[in-house]
């Protein structure tokens, strides 16, 4: 960031689960984000499998996650923050740490909800962005990192490691929520139904997983600037945008585009709500902060999942 800098103030912001993000102010008021993979700032309670990365769905943890997908979403031209700092060997701290650019104003999500049309410029950039990333081809599926360095990911297509991981989530929901085990084999003969729709394809796209506006800032020319990256990987497209869906409602329709397999829609839309409730009523178990705020993603999204199946 150029010499002659010492820190002035240090700010811990909030809104990240399994890392610290952190402000760092300089004496001359610029400014950097820190990012910070400690055990003491992962609000997750451990599970077995959270270190499989051939597991496309296991958390995104550390610095070869995040320096993998920052690698690529700037191979497509998207805006991510540019790195001053990255500390592998952990000289300046006993954790992977990595310094970035700061970009202090609105996420996307407050602009758009503030003023949406002064927020049309920046969709339009992410709808290009997402544009890119759709029409990236790789050669398999998985974690960005894994596949960028020839590895494998676990299951045999994207479609049966959605079912697979969507089977866990409905187990773990069922063990924490008595609604969840009622309706327990309702939903599994449901996911394996739309599951067994889903026709055969080999055609995987740049995914960001986690694609809210609040993980989209906008930088001084209105750019979109991607962060919480880590979970980037190679998948079916439609993930992408269910998770949108799910995240916009009616203003999905400004990200929206043609094309999209319905069956696969149908099957990630169950695997996500339920993913979106046994996902917060885990983090419960911890000692996140904000209690209030993940019980009602969770009792949101349990009842969103029953509805998909209550007029079975």
């Amino acid at each position: 960031m150029g010499g002659g800098r010492r820190l002035h103030g240090v700010e811990r912001l909030t809104g990240g689960t399994r890392k610290g993000v952190y402000r760092l102010t300089m004496d001359d008021a610029t400014s950097a984000i820190a990012y910070l993979w400690a055990d003491s700032e992962n609000y997750w309670p451990a599970a077995e499998g959270d270190d499989d990365v051939s597991d496309p769905f296991s958390p995104g943890v550390g610095l070869d996650l995040f320096e993998a997908a920052h690698a690529r979403l700037d191979s497509l031209g998207l805006r991510v923050p540019t790195i001053h700092l990255v500390d592998r060997d952990r000289t300046h701290y006993p954790a992977d740490l990595a310094v970035v650019e700061d970009f202090p104003g609105e996420h996307l999500m407050d602009l758009f909800e503030r003023d949406p049309h002064a927020a049309e410029p920046t969709m339009a950039r992410l709808a290009e962005g997402l544009a890119a990333m759709r029409g990236h081809r790789a050669p398999a599926y998985g974690k960005v990192d894994l596949v960028d360095r020839g590895g494998t990911s676990r299951g045999m297509s994207c479609e049966t490691a959605v079912l697979d991981f969507a089977l866990r989530c409905l187990a773990e929901a069922a063990s924490r929520d008595h609604r969840i085990a009622r309706a327990r084999d309702r939903l599994h003969e449901r996911l394996h139904e739309l599951a067994a729709a889903v026709q055969p394809r080999a055609e995987y796209s740049v995914v960001h997983g986690e694609l809210g506006l609040d993980h989209v800032l906008v930088d001084r020319e209105g750019r979109p600037v991607l962060i919480d990256i880590e979970d980037l990987m190679y998948f079916d497209v439609e993930w992408e945008h269910v998770f949108l869906r799910i995240r916009l409602h009616d203003d999905y329709r400004r990200l929206a585009v043609g094309g999209l397999d319905e069956d696969r829609l149908a099957l990630y839309m169950l695997a996500q709500r339920l993913s979106l409730t046994a996902g917060p009523l885990r983090l419960l178990d911890g000692d996140f902060p904000d209690r209030a705020f993940m019980r009602e993603i969770a009792e949101h999204n349990l009842n969103e999942a029953l509805n998909l199946v209550s007029a079975e």
